[in-house]
């Protein structure tokens, strides 16, 4: 059973929407939000990226980084930069983004999910989290007493609530603007007292839920209840910090794109040893001078000394029948980063970087081109299958499997758990 629960949202006037709002704090570094924020004394990343009106000297998980959120944060409410709706709701949020010459749209649901169903495995994970990552998200909500940013969940189609999404979206809605981002952002209120009973009826016939993106707040969310609930001899379990901002969709709406590597050297290889050793485990078929898009799973493309390959998993070369093992980014660790390359902690080792595939490979052949990388994979992407059966398998992914566009903006509705 999923609960899902109306809260009295914290958010901009619409006519400020486009300028509070901003995008998710991990998908940007300090200077590119100090770019962006630069003229925008309304932008949440005052909130979120705090360090962006600090002394860049000061480290970023100092105290006064999170001290300097909550400031920012109370000023803003004090200027009515932020006003909370008087009582809980549901909104609906819609994004399109020009994907090539077509368009992609999602439409979810921004609702507060329970902390109690995440730590239960009913709404299921698979990624690990990282301690500085994590701890740096508790400290912040902890600071700020909100859930700034929301988790990125999915469940399995269920026609009856895109009947009463498709209502909602017939409705005018309360925010309408394209971002910095090229992205239009779409938001209704959903305040009918019925209608608010009938979502919450739907998605308690829902079993389970996935995070698709936003394992971290996720994860902080549940260490702030702990927190809350230990300094709290009045504990009930229906407090707010029994709950956690997300947006939710469904899993047809889904786009992902791949997520590539690229390589700084051959761990002492020369290009024709390389070679020799991919014919092992793949078969290479030489293309063009790009940077190939893999067109199916187990295809992957390759890019080295200003020439392109689709290289292609042989077999043998990996289990079919498991869920992590047969996922592309698997195959590739397992039989080329991990025993030719030498890269067998990809998250930690400077030897690999990675590029979203929002980039597009002509990234991958000018970073290559460049001579700072030896060498570029573009992989074919990750299916919303794939994630569900590796959750459902209650397994993990390996790093950097998914990229999820279009990201999910801060602030359009902020969830406080005091």
């Amino acid at each position: 059973m999923a609960i899902v629960k109306p809260f009295k949202g914290l958010r901009p006037k619409s006519e400020n929407a486009s300028l509070v709002t901003c995008p998710p704090y991990d998908v940007l570094n300090t200077e590119e939000a100090k770019q962006l924020a630069k003229d925008n004394p309304i932008s949440l990343l005052h909130v979120t990226k705090p360090e962006i009106d600090l002394d860049p000297a000061i480290n970023q998980y100092d105290d006064r980084v999170y001290e300097k959120a909550k400031e920012n944060m109370d000023q803003f409410e004090k200027d009515g930069i932020l006003v909370q709706d008087e009582k809980p709701i549901f909104y609906l949020y819609k994004q399109i983004m020009p994907i090539g010459d077509k368009l992609h749209a999602q439409t979810g649901l921004v609702a507060c999910a329970s902390v109690d169903e995440y730590e239960k495995n009913i709404i299921k994970k698979h990624e690990l989290t990282r301690k500085d990552k994590e701890d740096d998200r508790t400290r912040h909500i902890y600071a700020t007493m909100a859930n700034t940013g929301p988790v990125f969940l999915v469940y399995k189609d269920r026609a009856e609530l895109k009947k009463i999404f498709d209502e909602i979206e017939s409705r005018q809605s309360e925010y309408d603007f394209t971002g910095n981002d090229g992205i239009r952002h779409i938001l209704w209120l959903i305040d009918n007292p019925e209608e608010i009973k009938q979502i919450e009826k739907e998605f308690k016939a829902i079993d389970v839920m996935y995070v698709a993106d936003g394992h971290h707040r996720s994860a902080s969310a549940m260490r702030v209840k702990n927190m809350m609930k230990d300094t709290n001899p009045e504990h009930k379990g229906d407090e707010e910090y029994n709950f956690f901002l997300s947006v939710i969709f469904p899993a047809s709406e889904m786009n992902i794109m791949a997520y590539n590597r690229v390589v700084k050297n051959l761990n002492g290889h020369t290009k024709e040893e390389f070679f020799k050793l991919i014919e092992n485990k793949f078969e290479i078929k030489e293309c063009s001078d790009e940077v190939p898009m893999p067109e199916k799973k187990h295809d992957f493309g390759m890019y080295i000394d200003h020439k392109g390959y689709i290289i292609t998993a042989k077999a043998d070369s990996y289990d079919e029948k498991d869920p992590v093992e047969s996922l592309d980014a698997s195959i590739l660790q397992n039989n080329l980063l991990d025993p030719i390359l030498g890269i067998k902690k990809p998250r930690e080792d400077k030897n690999i970087d990675f590029v979203g595939g929002i980039r597009g490979n002509g990234e991958l052949k000018k970073l290559t081109d460049s001579g700072k990388f030896v060498v570029a994979f573009a992989l074919y992407p990750t299916s919303i299958k794939d994630l569900i059966d590796v959750a459902d398998a209650g397994k993990i992914m390996p790093p950097k499997s998914t990229w999820f566009e279009p990201k999910l903006r801060d602030g359009m509705a902020i969830h406080l758990v005091k």
